[in-house]
């Protein structure tokens, strides 16, 4: 079965050129940044790990979830539950144990949901992580809607990551781990047949292929990633809560994927990045006459996604590759 090229298997080189840059300039940051700014740009990694968590169903796929962020808070919780009250845990125990009760969440879950087609696999998806943020939020053993606090990082024995700079390395380590893979991932068998159900499904269906259980492969992938992000996050902020299951957290990373460019995984970086930063931004508008425009920050990004799919509907990547083609053709003309 043959297909045209489709957004998430291409990377212009306008794109590759952006995320080699921007690699340097996080490679520097921390040389130049107070610890404010250094904890804010780590968040913004963490987030874009589980935005191409995301985009593995949505953009590869073609599975849209509301429920993502189940995984990442089992993932955070995991660690909580995991780390002593007087002394850090191994990382190398806890983060494994952690991704994989992210991991079989999401297989769990995977079981049921994928069978579910269209509006109905958006539903059920929100369905089950909601179940899970009350399950959380409504049980005292588990933390109830106060949370968990994680009085240590985890132990990494080579290096300190209480060091903030220690941790930050590790977190943009993880970040261009996890892009490579899922590059990767996209000339697989699996990434092959993915998406071609995304494409088709009834077609690769009639060519043989397991529908059901590529897609649970999908969705119990996404998770585990997903599950990676929440673990750092955690990690990184030393608090857990049910709005980490929430559906709040799940439509940001929608969100991300929308302004980034949904199906591309350099879109999903670029997406999360431009989401945090346009979020400060917009908290941080003035007063004018009486009116507190940072306190309606939502109507502001709200608008400008709304702005971004009428007149860009692929995101930041399809930008770059749009005024690169309009150079190219400039050139040509002259």
């Amino acid at each position: 079965m043959s297909a045209s090229p489709v957004q998430i298997e291409t990377l212009p080189a306008s794109v590759r050129l952006v995320l080699w840059l921007g690699l340097v300039a996080l490679a520097a940051f921390p040389f130049m940044a107070s610890d404010f700014y250094l904890a804010m740009v780590n968040r913004m990694m963490i987030l874009a790990i589980f935005a191409m968590s995301l985009d593995v169903l949505q953009g590869l796929s073609g599975l849209v979830s509301l429920g993502h962020a189940a995984y990442f808070g089992v993932a955070g919780y995991a660690l909580a539950f995991l780390t002593p009250a007087g002394e850090p845990v191994s990382l190398y125990t806890s983060l494994p144990l952690a991704v994989g009760a992210a991991t079989l969440t999401a297989l769990v879950i995977g079981f049921l949901v994928v069978r579910t087609h269209g509006i109905y696999f958006i539903m059920v998806t929100m369905a089950f992580a909601q179940m899970l943020y009350y399950l959380f939020f409504d049980n005292k053993a588990l933390g109830g809607s106060d949370g968990v606090f994680i009085n240590f990082r985890p132990d990494a024995v080579l290096f300190d990551l209480e060091n903030k700079q220690n941790f930050y390395y590790f977190t943009l380590a993880c970040l261009v781990a996890v892009y490579l893979y899922l590059r990767h991932v996209l000339w697989t068998p699996l990434g092959r047949a993915l998406a071609g159900l995304r494409v088709n499904e009834h077609r690769m269906r009639a060519l043989g292929y397991g529908t059901f259980i590529h897609k649970l492969a999908a969705f119990t992938f996404a998770g585990s990633i997903a599950g990676l992000a929440g673990y750092l996050w955690a990690a990184q902020t030393g608090f857990v809560n049910p709005e980490l299951l929430g559906f709040h957290l799940s439509a940001h990373a929608i969100m991300m994927l929308i302004l980034g460019g949904m199906g591309n995984f350099a879109g999903a970086i670029l997406g999360a990045f431009s989401f945090e930063y346009l979020m400060h931004v917009f908290k941080d508008l003035p007063v004018v006459g009486g009116v507190d425009l940072g306190k309606h920050w939502q109507m502001w990004m709200g608008l400008l996604i709304v702005l971004l799919v009428s007149f860009a509907p692929k995101g930041l990547v399809g930008l770059l590759v749009r005024l690169r083609r309009t150079r190219a053709s400039e050139t040509d003309d002259v």
